[in-house]
């Protein structure tokens, strides 16, 4: 049953993981080694997943993630667990993340 506080409605989240490479010395080099980490994340959650920065760099990448639920806490929980599985790498360095989320209430 709802109640008048019960908010419906859509939670998109957005997450932007900055990662430094390992041994890579060309853009070929890095397609190769972030393609199958992206594909990863994408198989492994229901989210959308790219390599969205730094492509003309050799070594550093900018992966982006986003999720869409209706539960806030479900959004936050796939991004994270999507940070986890970047840093968890051996051979990436997640340099830093960043989660945003929008809900019913921004405009």
């Amino acid at each position: 049953m709802l109640t008048s506080s019960t908010v419906i409605g859509m939670y998109v989240g957005a997450l932007e993981l900055d990662v430094l490479l390992g041994d890579v010395r060309s853009l070929k080099q890095k397609r190769s080694a972030v393609r199958p980490v992206v594909a990863e994340i994408r198989r492994r959650y229901e989210v959308a997943a790219a390599e969205v920065g730094h492509l003309d760099l050799h070594r550093r990448v900018l992966i982006g993630v986003s999720c869409v639920a209706a539960d806030p806490g479900h959004v936050t929980a796939v991004l994270d667990s999507c940070e986890r599985l970047v840093a968890a790498r051996p051979e990436l360095e997640l340099l830093s993340a960043r989660q945003r989320m929008l809900g019913p209430e921004d405009d």
